[in-house]
Parts: structure tokens; C-alpha cells; sequence
């Protein structure tokens, strides 16, 4: 079932998933206890978004439909509840679940919900890291529902073209509270691109699908990885593909010879993997990262980045690992 969520996502990306109206990027926090939870625009007031895809019984794209703004009941995608917390959550907390409105449930088609958030990178953001963060516990999902928080990008300027997904998988969380994060680095390709943050699941056949949430953030994280930094006399090519599973190649040219150190890193700034170190010639080279640490285990799905440093500095992209 997780191999059908990345590829029915990436589809919808292509086919269906529109963007809104965005905003540069800054920070987002919501703990849900100032939103009326009788209003039926509640959640679109605080700039929630929804979008729908229907996928048949074997994971083929039927259609999408959306963007709309969030609704706020218990049939459709979102709701504010009350009474699901704890100390830390207070009286109201949001619940991610599928479609129910619509009908191809009966029909055993794939209803795939996306409730999110959305803004807008510019050349400013180039550089800055973010995470996604909030707590959660599971509901009333059942049979073959599945659940995901996500970040992912978007480009417009090639048919809003999906270039990051990086997710984490709710399915199987406990049913007390629990926290969860997820982060991105923004590099110089993702200038002018949209960014989603927020949450997605699929359901079929009417099953139950509820996740609940509470305590948002969205914000700045400070890693120790510089992202846009300059390396005279070297260019550090995408990797290619992106998002990979299970290898990559990472492509990179000098204009002069000298020591080399190409590694892998996460988004706290650990080195994961050392792709090259030691002397390289003038011209094209190639590395190829595996998805593994540099002890052998396979590294978990998300976005990392990828450094290469010089006599005369450094220079990092991003790429997305998926499983």
C-alpha cells in the first residue's frame, strides 16, 4: 500500500493536484484552540486547503478535483474536534480523514484526501531550512487506509511538476499522542516554486481513515550543513533521478584539480554517507549514493542533501530518498 501512495501522488501532482495562492515563505503555528469549531469555515479562514483523487481498485488515475478551501465537518477531508486531547493539546484539536461525500467509495475505488497549507518560495528563502512539526494519534482507520504528513514542491514552470515528496508515514502511530517533524532545505532550485505542507490519506470502500493532529509548526531550523554556499572552479549538478529509489547519480565538474570530498548529509547536518575523498582532474565526474549509510544500513526516506567541498569552499543541493 505504500508503493501505491508515492506513485498515486506523484500522478496527482501531474494531472490534478493545482496550486492556490501562495505566500513567501514563514513560520505557521496553530494549536486550534482560538478557531470556532461550530463554523464550517474555520479551517479555510486559517488558510487550509483540500484536494481529491480517485484512483480504481488497481491504483489507476481516474480524476481529481479541487483546490477548495477546507471544509470544517465530518464527512469531507477536515473537522475541528473537542475532547481528544491531552494536557498539552487542550479542548480542540483537527482530524484528517477521507471523502466520504464522495460516491466512488461504493464503487471500491481509492479516494486519496490532502489537506494543506501552501506558499511560495523566492530567492530570498534560498538557503534557510524548515521543519514540519506537530503532534498526532491515531483514530479510526482501519482495513487498507493509510495516512501520510507530507512536505513536497511544486513547479510551476514545468506543469507544476512534483520535485520534492518528503513524507512520514501516520498509519500505525499509537493512539496516545505522539510528535512527529519532517524538514526541507531550500536550494537554489526550488526559487519561485510552491511549496504543501499538511496531510493525506487514502480510503476505499467507506473504511474509517481518522488521524487527529494539534500543535502545527511550521518554522526556521538552523542546521549546520551551509545550503548555496560557493566553491570556485566546481559545479554541482542535480542528482538525477530525484526523488530516487534505491540509487542516484550525482554528476559534478571542475575547472581545476585538487582534493575532493563529496558526502551526503541530513537535515541536522550528520554526514550519512562519503561518496569521494581525495584528488580529482579537471572535468566531468560521477558519484552514485545508494541510499545506504556509510555503515551499510539502509538510510530512512526523506530529504537530504549532498556537499561538495573544494580548496575553495563548498556547494550543496537537495535530493529525496523514498521507500
Amino acid at each position: 500500500m505504500l508503493k501505491r501512495i508515492f506513485s498515486s501522488f506523484a500522478v496527482a501532482v501531474l494531472v490534478g493536484l493545482i496550486p492556490v495562492a501562495g505566500l513567501a515563505l514563514g513560520p505557521y503555528s496553530q494549536d486550534f484552540e482560538t478557531l470556532v469549531q461550530a463554523d464550517p469555515s474555520a479551517l479555510a479562514n486559517d488558510g487550509w486547503w483540500v484536494f481529491g483523487n480517485v484512483f480504481d481498485p488497481a491504483g489507476g488515475y481516474l480524476y481529481g478535483y479541487g483546490p477548495f478551501p477546507a471544509p470544517n465537518h465530518n464527512v469531507a477531508f477536515c473537522q475541528i474536534v473537542i475532547g481528544e486531547g491531552g494536557a498539552e493539546q487542550g479542548a480542540q484539536q483537527l482530524v484528517v480523514f477521507s471523502d466520504y461525500e464522495s460516491e466512488e467509495h461504493a464503487n471500491g475505488n481509492i479516494i486519496e484526501s490532502n489537506v494543506f497549507q501552501e506558499q511560495t518560495i523566492e530567492a530570498g528563502d534560498v538557503g534557510s531550512a524548515w521543519i514540519f512539526e506537530f503532534q498526532a494519534k491515531r483514530g479510526n482507520i482501519e482495513g487498507g487506509s493509510t495516512a501520510h504528513a507530507f512536505i513536497k514542491t511544486l513547479d510551476p514552470g514545468a506543469g507544476h511538476t512534483l520535485t520534492n515528496f518528503i513524507t512520514v508515514d501516520m498509519t500505525s502511530i499509537p493512539t496516545t499522542w505522539t510528535g512527529a517533524a519532517l524538514g526541507i532545505i531550500i536550494d537554489p532550485s526550488l526559487d519561485g516554486q510552491i511549496l504543501q505542507f499538511g496531510f493525506m490519506n487514502t480510503a476505499s470502500n467507506y473504511e474509517g481513515s481518522g488521524i487527529f493532529y494539534d500543535n502545527i509548526n511550521f518554522r526556521l531550523n538552523t542546521v549546520d550543513v551551509p545550503a548555496g554556499s560557493a566553491a570556485v572552479g566546481a559545479t554541482l549538478h542535480q542528482n538525477y533521478p530525484n526523488p530516487f529509489n534505491p540509487k542516484t547519480q550525482i554528476a559534478f565538474a571542475l575547472d581545476r584539480p585538487g582534493n575532493v570530498d563529496i558526502s551526503v548529509f541530513d537535515l541536522a547536518g550528520r554526514r550519512i554517507a562519503t561518496l569521494h575523498q581525495g584528488e580529482l582532474g579537471v572535468g566531468e565526474h560521477n558519484v552514485t549514493w545508494n541510499g545506504r549509510t556509510s555503515a551499510g544500513s539502509p538510510a530512512p526516506a526523506g530529504q537530504y542533501m549532498y556537499v561538495l567541498k573544494t580548496a575553495t569552499g563548498q556547494v550543496s543541493r537537495s535530493m529525496v530518498l523514498l521507500k
